[in-house]
Order: C-alpha cells, then structure tokens, then sequence
C-alpha cells in the first residue's frame, strides 16, 4: 500500500457536527480498503477566495495508507458529498518524507540542548 496525504474543507455549518462528517470520510476511507495513519483537525479557518459561496472552513488533514485503486473511488465520492466543499489528496513521496522526519529529528535534539541566558540591565 502506498501512503497519501488528504486534506479536507469541510461546509463551516458543520462545526458544531463535525464529527459525523469526519466519521463520513473515515467511513468512504475504510470502504476503499484504505487505513488511516494519522487525522489532525485544525478548526475553522478564513479561505483565501470563496469556494461554493463559503469564505471559511473547517480543516481536516489525514495522512493515509491506500491501495492502487482507492484514490479515485475516494476522489469519486468526495466529489459528491455534500459536507465536503473542497479537498486535495496527494501521494507522499518517501524521499520528501524521510527529510522531514530527519528535520524534526535533528530540531527535537537541538531544542533539548538549548539554555536561555537572562542579562540584568
């Protein structure tokens, strides 16, 4: 299985029910055989242009393991479902990944280490 990255805009009426939406997608994910690695949802936030009449959205974010058929029977279905105003699912590429990870690997160690000197005027 090959790994994804989906990102999510859901309709800004769903805030207060935004669990049934997102369990909607998790659902349309676990029917196409795909698994879901990671899910992190960062709220409510301002569109940079209207998409279907909405100046906000709610942000949902999934890091995905999908076979070979899976991205369009999600593609698919995400372009008919009424909660979901927009998205954009993208393979992962291992090389990229890999940097990434080695990046907060190597701040996490640096970040330990640092001391913060206080001067008196």
């Amino acid at each position: 299985m090959k790994e994804y990255e989906l990102v999510v805009l859901y309709h800004p009426d769903l805030e207060v029910d935004i669990a049934k939406a997102t369990e909607k997608v998790a659902k349309i994910i676990a029917d196409a055989k795909g698994k879901i690695i990671k899910q992190e949802d960062w709220g409510r936030k301002k569109l940079a242009y209207p998409i279907k009449g909405e100046k906000f959205a709610i942000y949902s974010v999934y890091a995905l393991e999908l076979p070979a058929a899976a991205p369009k029977k999600i593609n698919d279905i995400l372009n008919i479902t009424n909660e979901v105003i927009r998205f954009l699912l993208t393979s992962v590429d291992p090389k990229i990944k890999a940097l990434i990870e080695e990046e907060e690997q190597r701040e996490k160690e640096e970040g330990g280490d640092e001391v913060i000197k206080e001067t008196e005027d």
